[in-house]
């Protein structure tokens, strides 16, 4: 999974997420999104639909939302066990299953 853009995604690496690791973990995806500026990606779902009635700006922003959120999704994914992986396969969006997850895991 190491990114030759981005040699920090190497962590997630050496520390997949287990179920035992979640804060450790955590922790790690967090530097790797902020260092590709996707972070904000985790904080909530894209709208399924696009608006009616949005601006030519603001269909830029949603759609260059929903390619970073394709991306954060294949990091959190990535950096998963193969365990982990199946069980959120199904799930749509990274801020989903980190959502999940805080729940399982996060205490």
């Amino acid at each position: 999974m190491v990114s030759m853009k981005n040699p920090l995604a190497a962590i997630l690496d050496s520390n997949r997420f287990t179920g035992l690791n979640y804060q450790d973990w955590l922790h790690n995806l967090n530097l790797v999104l902020v260092s590709e500026k996707l972070l904000y990606t985790i904080e909530k779902c894209p709208p399924e639909e696009t608006p009616a009635n949005i601006s030519p700006e603001e269909l830029i922003t949603l759609n260059q939302w929903r390619d970073d959120e394709v991306k954060a999704r294949c990091y959190v994914m990535a950096s998963m066990s193969n365990e982990m992986q199946r069980r959120f396969e199904k799930t749509k969006y990274a801020s989903a299953i980190l959502f999940h997850l805080k729940e399982l895991y996060g205490g």
